[in-house]
């Protein structure tokens, strides 16, 4: 059926993926008949897909759809089959989700269903969906099934369940979790669980089912990990709606009441907040996180290790709010999943794995050091992934050696055995994949030891999220100052060199020569530029006051059906004002500290002897040149401010989208700034000329076009996100060996073979356990 309307609607199987946010594979198997368990969520959403091309109703062609899948399979409802009682191999035919009534969620959404937020709110979620279901497909959730998830309530003195309610005593099923949230009055629901319980995961499978079941009027539930939030120095709403704005920027855009969508998304209740890892806040920080959580009465899941949220539970408890907390996996489970993923070792083809001698001690001999050591590693889904993927998915390694007790005495032994064995096994040799060979391009190969490299100076960064705009914090801040004073000295002397020799070509003027030029900007005007670019970016990094975040708007020319954002009035005001405030600062330091470097360095600048005298120039080329740049700054901030308008959805829903995005900003910037100032430059020197310093066109010119590109250059490289990226990530890192060249196929092949995972705009350690193995030296 799925192929009939497919081929009705003239679409392809690339095109129906795109349009559903499935995996081509997805529709494949789809339209084969492969899978015998196919979920609800998956169907409705190539339904929905095919309805909107063919002009047919939506709920049509889902009943249409949904009669068909009922006759597939009586496991068809569900992603995994609850396990049976005490813990034994799940049961074939699964009982069906009971789906629970939505809840009505406080907020004002109302009267603003079916306005401009309503759609943007239904973009957001078309994007969130397709998102995170590649993201589940690349953890390898439902490869060959999930890992059973069993819950039980959590313990009643962590939690407040005054207009709460109470969530399931018991329950099991991936699938189950998004119905529990929607039983809870109060639409606040704590999940808790060990470290690599797999909370992360349920709050993948809670966001796919919940927007795969999401009408007009309900919220969009977004994952933000928490673990970087400062409860202490911005408040919930504001930090949420930062990162909404990092992880979609087209959310930037003014909303009718002058603030932005995504502040708009939040305050009117459209926004679901699923707050991932509040055990990673740091230390000190959970009671005033708890004090901010219970400010407000939005719905909200929030994850967290037992230990840590017990703790910060002393004094305060999270009020109106369920939980439930994670059980360990039992031997059952192991029994029947790890065979599964590991080829049989019978020559004659039968049904013996690598896994029989284990799994014999585990269910044999139950109270054996070995097996109880073992037992207690492999009771969460993080541990028996990463054993999975080194046994059952590495020909050749034996997993009977996690029974050795000389080699691992100890459960921690054990964990770090199966933490090292990661990386070798994901970055062994493989065949390239047909995206590689289709892409054109020879597809990057790093072998292990160089991969265990970089990813353990990525995991020494502070930051949870791995930004590629935050990656030069690997470097500390005293090289980071000396490497800008590098990069402005190459950057001063090509804007000194390059601009001379362009003039000279066009006219007969004299001009300073190559060599002088070379010897200026190598020895006085680059280095001194870049020790006073270095001291002020170190001074504002020093006290946070500057963020060097990835821009969030483009410059558009108005005209050919373009619309341009635009920034309001009084954002204008603010821009004219930083622009009159640090354009006149440059531009007095520069003419002072020019009057006195040509008066004591250089006796004879464009042919114009210096006069002996230096106080007469010193006070009007400081003042002249402040007034310039004044004006100048002014001019250039605000026409790129007049001129911006969002960034796209599409264009930045990744790391590398959004990477790209902001090459393309800082490039139009300069396109815009460099002409301006030149221009101005040109016509303030004319002005300096009347005054006693008199030149010709092309020497005013060619000096103009010295200041305008070099203020230009350093601007982008020091005070933008992606000037940074450039110069610290792209070539001082790797230079010095602590990065591949190639960082963002790196940091995506990583993301490829499940080391990192992605989450917005950032990628992010698999699990932080991980990240806390590979940040270890050695």
């Amino acid at each position: 059926m799925v192929r009939g309307l497919r081929a009705a609607a003239g679409l392809t199987q690339e095109q129906l993926a795109e349009l559903a946010g499935l995996g081509v594979r997805t529709v494949q198997r789809l339209e084969t008949g492969k899978p015998t368990d196919a979920r609800l969520a998956t169907v409705k959403q190539a339904a929905h897909a095919l309805a909107d091309c063919l002009g047919r109703d939506r709920d049509e062609v889902w009943r249409e759809l949904l009669a068909a899948h009922d006759d597939s399979g009586p496991s068809a409802a569900v992603d995994a089959a609850p396990s049976a009682p005490g813990g034994g191999a799940p049961s074939p035919a699964a009982a069906p989700v009971v789906q629970a009534a939505p809840v009505a969620l406080a907020g004002p959404r109302g009267p603003l269903a079916g306005g401009d937020l309503a759609r943007t709110a239904e973009s957001l979620a078309r994007n969130l969906h397709g998102r995170w279901l590649r993201e589940e497909e690349r953890r390898r959730i439902h490869d060959p099934f999930p890992l059973p998830v069993r819950w039980r309530s959590a313990p009643a003195d962590l939690l407040d369940h005054q207009d709460g309610g109470d969530a399931a005593a018991a329950g099991a099923g991936l699938d189950r979790i998004a119905d529990v949230h929607r039983q809870v009055p109060s639409g606040r629901l704590v999940v808790l669980g060990r470290a690599g319980s797999g909370k992360t995961v349920v709050v993948i499978r809670f966001v796919l089912d919940y927007l795969a079941a999401r009408t007009g009027d309900d919220p969009v539930p977004v994952i933000f990990s928490i673990g970087s939030w400062d409860p202490t120095a911005t408040a919930l709403r504001d930090w949420l709606v930062d990162r909404l704005l990092r992880d979609h920027p087209n959310l930037a855009a003014r909303a009718l009441d002058g603030s932005t969508l995504a502040a708009a998304l939040v305050d009117t209740g459209w926004i679901l907040p699923v707050l991932d890892g509040f055990d990673e806040i740091a230390a000190g920080l959970h009671e005033a996180a708890l004090s901010e959580l219970n400010e407000t009465s939005l719905p909200l899941l929030l994850t967290s290790r037992t230990e840590q949220f017990a703790t910060a539970t002393r004094t305060h408890l999270l009020r109106k709010a369920a939980g439930i907390e994670l059980a360990d996996l039992t031997t059952g489970d192991l029994a029947h999943y790890l065979p599964r993923t590991a080829r049989p070792e019978a020559p004659d083809g039968g049904t013996s794995t690598v896994w029989d001698p284990v799994l014999d001690e585990l269910r044999h001999r139950p109270d054996s050091a070995a097996s109880t050591r073992l037992t207690a590693v492999l009771r969460t889904p993080l541990m028996v992934l990463l054993a999975r993927t080194r046994y059952s998915d590495t020909p050749g390694q034996d997993p009977a050696v996690l029974l050795d007790a000389a080699r691992f005495p100890t459960p921690h032994a054990l964990e770090e055995h199966l933490l090292a064995g990661f990386v070798p096994t994901v970055y062994r040799p493989r065949p390239p994949d047909r995206s590689d060979a289709g892409s054109g391009r020879p597809p990057r190969r790093w072998d292990a030891r160089r991969a265990r490299r970089y990813l353990g100076h990525l995991a020494r960064v502070d930051h949870q999220d791995l930004a590629w705009w935050q990656l030069c914090d690997i470097l500390p801040l005293r090289t980071r100052m000396l490497v800008i004073v590098l990069a402005c000295t190459v950057g001063v002397t090509l804007c000194l060199a390059v601009p001379g020799a362009v003039v000279s070509a066009l006219s007969a003027a004299d001009l300073i020569g190559l060599r002088t030029s070379l010897r200026i900007g190598l020895t006085a005007a680059g280095p001194l530029t870049g020790l006073v670019l270095a001291l002020a970016y170190g001074f504002a990094v020093t006290l946070g006051k500057v963020s060097f975040a990835p821009s969030r708007s483009l410059l558009r020319l108005p005209g050919r059906g373009r619309p341009v954002g635009g920034a309001p009035a009084h954002r204008l005001r603010t821009v004219a004002f930083t622009g009159l405030l640090l354009g006149g600062t440059t531009g007095a330091l520069y003419g002072s500290a020019g009057t006195l470097l040509h008066a004591f360095v250089q006796p004879k600048v464009h042919g114009v002897p210096i006069r002996t005298s230096v106080v007469e120039p010193l006070v009007s080329d400081t003042l002249l040149y402040g007034v310039v740049y004044a004006l100048t700054s002014c001019l250039a901030l605000g026409l790129m401010s007049a001129l911006q308008a969002p960034v796209d959805l599409d264009r930045a829903a990744a790391p590398a989208d959004l990477l790209a995005v902001n090459r393309s900003v800082v490039t139009h910037q300069a396109l815009v700034v460099a002409p301006v100032l030149t221009a101005t430059l040109t016509v303030g020197l004319h002005v300096r000329g009347w005054l006693g310093m008199p030149m010709t066109d092309w020497q005013y010119l060619d000096m103009a076009a010295n200041i305008g590109l070099t203020a230009t250059l350093c601007y982008s490289l020091v005070f933008t996100a992606w000037g940074q990226w450039l110069i610290f990530v792209r070539i001082w890192l790797p230079l010095t060996g602590r990065l591949p060249w190639a960082t963002v196929a790196f940091l995506d092949d990583a993301h490829r073979r499940g080391v990192l995972r992605q989450v917005g705009a950032v990628h992010q350690f698999r699990h932080a356990r991980l990240q806390h193995h590979l940040a270890e030296p050695g």
